[in-house]
Parts: structure tokens; sequence; C-alpha cells
């Protein structure tokens, strides 16, 4: 399975605009199997949801359908949503060219920031399953906690980390990226955004990590870029039978 990243500067509030800009990079990123977009990446990401967030067939969500019509591929998110219940989510959505969507809600949410104040917490992980490959779904701050992530009895291979992260902390995001790519044996993508809000600078970090904790591909700082890569599960498997970790974990 063929994997693409992309890190893009989000236009504060414009979702137009960001969705064309992402729609621009999907299409010179060329074929793949998953399009993976940042945090909020129609939105930016924002504490008070607000003015910004959708219901739950809104009109990002609805652009992620046809997009992954149109690619025969599977296109993966963070949007803020009002749920039916009338709480605020942020939430990942993972859609396939069916239609199909499932999503998971950001369980750590970033208290530093009051997100807590206004969104409700999702209560568990979610794994996915896509052409062969079995999909961890975390956002942003859940990559400093990683007992939420550990791999399991039956382990996933990738584990998506989409995030609106600050440079000021960019070390940690280097850093944690590649320390969960070795405790749990997986591919790990950390997609995040460039650019400005409000609040924050955003200088990137977006890459692709082996499971032996080697990036393979990293996004130049401050720049639109996007990252491909062909997973390659067999390799992935014959370390893990070779050197099982896995089986050791508590």
């Amino acid at each position: 399975m063929t994997l693409t990243a992309l890190q893009t500067d989000i236009a504060w509030g414009d979702v137009h605009h960001n969705l064309d800009v992402a729609e621009r990079l999907i299409a010179a990123a060329g074929t793949s199997d998953l399009y993976v977009l940042p945090e909020m990446f129609a939105t930016g990401f924002a504490t008070q949801p607000q003015e910004i967030a959708e219901s739950e067939d809104g009109t990002i969500l609805r652009w992620m359908r046809d997009m992954a019509h149109r690619k025969d591929a599977a296109l993966a998110g963070s949007v803020a949503v009002q749920a039916t219940d009338g709480t605020y989510r942020n939430r990942l959505y993972f859609v396939t060219p069916d239609g199909n969507t499932k999503y998971y809600d950001k369980h750590h949410l970033f208290t530093y920031a009051d997100e807590h104040l206004t969104y409700t917490a999702g209560d568990a992980p979610v794994i996915v399953t896509w052409r062969g490959v079995r999909i961890m779904l975390q956002i942003c701050y859940d990559l400093r906690f990683p007992c939420f992530s550990r791999n399991r009895a039956v382990p996933y291979d990738l584990c998506l980390y989409v995030a609106s992260w600050p440079a000021s902390r960019r070390i940690a995001w280097d850093t944690l990226l590649r320390a969960r790519a070795i405790e749990n044996q997986c591919y790990i993508a950390g997609i995040n955004r460039i650019g400005d809000d409000p609040s924050c600078h955003y200088n990137g970090g977006t890459a692709i990590i082996d499971p032996y904790g080697n990036p393979i591909l990293t996004a130049p700082d401050d720049e639109e870029s996007t990252l491909s890569h062909a997973l390659d599960l067999p390799r992935l498997h014959r370390f893990r039978e070779k050197f099982p970790v896995l089986r050791d974990a508590d």
C-alpha cells in the first residue's frame, strides 16, 4: 500500500481555500492508496469550535468522500465536528472510495490550550484496515502518551499522527515519532502543518518512519509538500518474527 502525507499551509478559518490547496496537492502527488492531511486541515486548530465546527455530514466530510471516490483511495484528516448529541469532537475521519467512513475522536485533549473545556474526548483507540494494512488513528497530543497507542496481541502495521504541532516544541515531535515506531515495531506517519494561526507558528516536520525508527522521508521545513512511500509489509513481518519485542510486552 502506498501512503501519501500532505504538509499544508492552513489559512485560518478559510475552508474553501484550504480544500482547494489540499485538492491541488493531492493531484500533484499522483496515484496513492491513502492520502493523509493534518489536524483540522480545513480550518486550522481552534479551541473555540462554535464558529468552525461542522455537522456530522458537513462540507468537509462531503469533500473527503468525493476526493476518495475520484482518486480510488482512502482519505484521512481531522475535522472539528458538532456531534448529534451536541458535543464538539476533534474527529479524525478515514474515508474510503465507496463512501464508507470510520472515525477516531481525539482522546488526549490539549489542556494547555483549554481544548478540554469545549471538546469531548473520545474513549478508545481506533484501528482500521485498508488494502491489507492495519492502521491506528491518532491526533497530535496523543503522541505524548505511549500506553494509549501500544501495539497489542493483534498488532497494527501503521500509525497515523495528524497534527498541528508548533515549531516551539518541534524536538518533541521528531523524537516521539521515532520512539513510537521503535516501541511498536510499526511504520509511523506524522503529518503536520506549516504556517501561522493566531497563537502559533508551525514549521512542519512531516515524516514517514520505518519500524526501526529510521526516517524514510521527511518534508522540508516551512514548505508545502507531499511524501509518498510504498509500505513494505513483508519486511515489517520478518522484523517482528526475528526480533519479537511485541510478544514480550506487558
